[in-house]
């Protein structure tokens, strides 16, 4: 495991947007598949780059591209310099449904607490994030999820918490693998595995202050922390669009 007390700084109400993704990304990492590298990495979602320090701290990356659609690039590119890590990440302002980027240019794309936002739809995948990996590249996904579908009150809970549309974004390891294994059909090899970090990362939210933070404690002590967990998903990609081209 990565010395997580090196980023002990951001552990706080001012950087923290959720459950401590540090936590959940060093996870995602240290579980990744032995072949998986992180040479020409996107860290898609990116939010205040934080995770894309870390993935550049500690992985091999050598240029990770900090894409985000709500912080500006310049906020983030600011504090990209104050670590003195310019020369390693570069900062991107842009849309996850418009990417510009060349295919097949990554070796690795890593998204944490973000995908489930706009990744739910079909087609999402396959049509606008796959493209941009290479072949034997990987797409790495820390999300939260369910390990089952909530019930009575454990629904009622739910929804309370969730509010509104949101409610449709949690889903169980299930219900990615399947939607992600027909997207891809033969082009891919997808695993989807459950978090270890749960308590952890969430225990780090709460801790942080964060007026969100206080809410979200007191839902998961009425019961709701026994319906919900982080999900990891590893997709590699096994078929060039050359490959899939000449079948």
């Amino acid at each position: 495991m990565s010395d997580l007390a090196k980023y002990q700084k951001y552990f706080t109400k001012d950087y923290l947007m959720g459950p401590n993704s540090f936590r959940l990304l060093d996870e995602l990492i240290q579980r990744k598949p032995a072949e998986a590298c992180f040479h020409r990495a996107l860290d898609l979602g990116c939010g205040f780059a934080l995770t894309s320090f870390f993935i550049a701290n500690e992985t091999d990356a050598r240029h990770v591209y900090a894409f985000d659609l709500w912080i500006p690039a310049t906020e983030n590119y600011i504090r990209i310099r104050e670590n003195q890590l310019e020369d390693k990440i570069i900062p991107i302002h842009g849309d996850a449904m418009d990417m510009p980027f060349a295919h097949e240019y990554f070796d690795a794309i890593v998204s944490v607490d973000a995908y489930h936002y706009f990744g739910c739809k079909e087609g999402v995948f396959s049509e606008r994030i796959l493209p941009f990996v290479k072949k034997g590249g990987y797409v790495m996904i820390a999300i939260p999820g369910l390990k089952e579908q909530p019930q009575g009150e454990l629904k009622q809970l739910f929804e309370a918490w969730a509010e509104g549309d949101d409610a449709q974004l949690f889903k169980t390891a299930a219900w990615w693998e399947t939607l992600l294994k027909d997207e891809c059909g033969d082009r891919c090899e997808v695993a989807v595995k459950e978090a270890e970090c749960f308590d952890a990362a969430w225990q780090e939210w709460f801790d942080s202050g964060h007026e969100y933070g206080i809410r979200d404690q007191e839902f998961l002590q009425k019961g709701l922390d026994r319906i919900l967990n982080f999900l990891l998903i590893y997709v590699k990609k096994t078929e060039s669009e050359q490959d899939e081209t000449a079948r």
